[in-house]
């Protein structure tokens, strides 16, 4: 019986309390849709407290209450979790009424929600941005408030997932063995982030793939990129000498130094075939140019003994026959 007296008694609280919360949906009354908010607000049920608050902006427009209107309406939805439009709504109270005791308290929240709506770091990252530029601003402009004390880590938690998914977009590229634009992607993520945390993990791949694009270079490029790979070896080693990525640096220089000399040994066998077959090939045009001359020389003597004939020939042309003489006698 107490079981039924209970379910029964709950029941009409439960509609009770709906046909409250329906009459203050309909109602134009600005006290009691107040009334209800409130009380929905400190029951904790952001969505009817949310829905009422919205009925409320332009009938307390200009009245004492809209401030905890808007003030109640930022929390509601910080509570609910919709970190977008309470941010905006917390920025727009401090903007609003800069006299308010709660604006600091305002412009911490703003710039919270931003911090709590930042996505996982292979998402959109906007959001990410503009909760560090947010939490920026409000150190700089309450660098002694107490809320400033843990802002300065979240802005470092922030960063580095902007640095995280800088490095596993460059990553992309040494998966798919682009090592050239693997190097290049990095080069920037290092340029972007200079105090990264990621640096050593960096180092690593952009010499691995320094080595790997070094291995399986043309020739005429592989010389300078086996000495690049060395070189970029040397430098982890000695900026990061008790690290991972040194282990790795000393281990492949030591292969890279066994790769210059195999191929300097293939670099002079090629250099040797070049000079026997340039030497070929001169030997070869000196004959070719030798017999040419030979060739010039018989046309030149040809050409001139059939001038000499043809002048030979113009002149007895030209030249008249002796004519017939008499002999007187004596």
């Amino acid at each position: 019986m107490k079981k039924y007296i209970s379910l029964l008694m709950l029941s009409v609280v439960l509609l009770s309390c709906k046909t409250e919360m329906d009459r203050a949906m309909k109602s134009a009354d600005k006290d009691f849709i107040l009334k209800v908010a409130n009380e929905k607000f400190a029951k904790k049920k952001w969505s009817d407290a949310l829905a009422l608050y919205d009925r409320l902006p332009n009938l307390v427009a200009g009245t004492d209450d809209a401030p905890n209107v808007i003030f109640n309406s930022a929390y509601a939805n910080y509570y609910d979790k919709n970190y977008r439009l309470a941010a905006n709504q917390f920025k727009n109270f401090a903007i609003s009424f800069p006299q308010d005791p709660r604006k600091e308290e305002a412009a911490y929240f703003s710039a919270l929600c931003y911090y709590e709506g930042s996505l996982d770091y292979n998402l959109d990252q906007s959001n990410t941005e503009s909760a560090i530029t947010e939490l920026q601003n409000f150190i700089n402009e309450y660098p002694d408030s107490e809320r400033s004390k843990n802002i300065n880590q979240m802005i470092d938690e922030l960063g580095y997932k902007l640095e995280f998914k800088a490095f596993e977009n460059a990553k992309q590229y040494y998966k798919m063995a682009e090592y050239k634009a693997a190097t290049v992607a990095f080069e920037n993520v290092l340029e972007d982030f200079p105090a990264t945390k990621l640096r050593p993990k960096i180092y690593d791949i952009i010499l691995k793939s320094k080595y790997e694009l070094a291995l399986n270079s043309v020739y005429d490029l592989k010389k300078e990129r086996l000495d690049a790979a060395a070189a970029y070896a040397k430098r982890i080693s000695n900026e990061l000498p008790d690290s991972e990525a040194a282990k790795t640096a000393n281990d492949l220089y030591t292969k890279l130094e066994t790769e210059k000399v195999k191929f300097a040994k293939v670099q002079e066998e090629v250099e040797k075939r070049k000079a026997e077959y340039e030497a070929k090939v001169k030997n070869a045009q000196a004959k070719e140019n030798e017999k040419n001359e030979m060739a010039q020389e018989k046309n030149q003597r040809d050409m001139e003994k059939a001038a000499e004939q043809t002048r030979r020939d113009s002149a007895k042309i030209n030249s008249p026959d002796p004519q017939a003489t008499f002999k007187f006698k004596r």
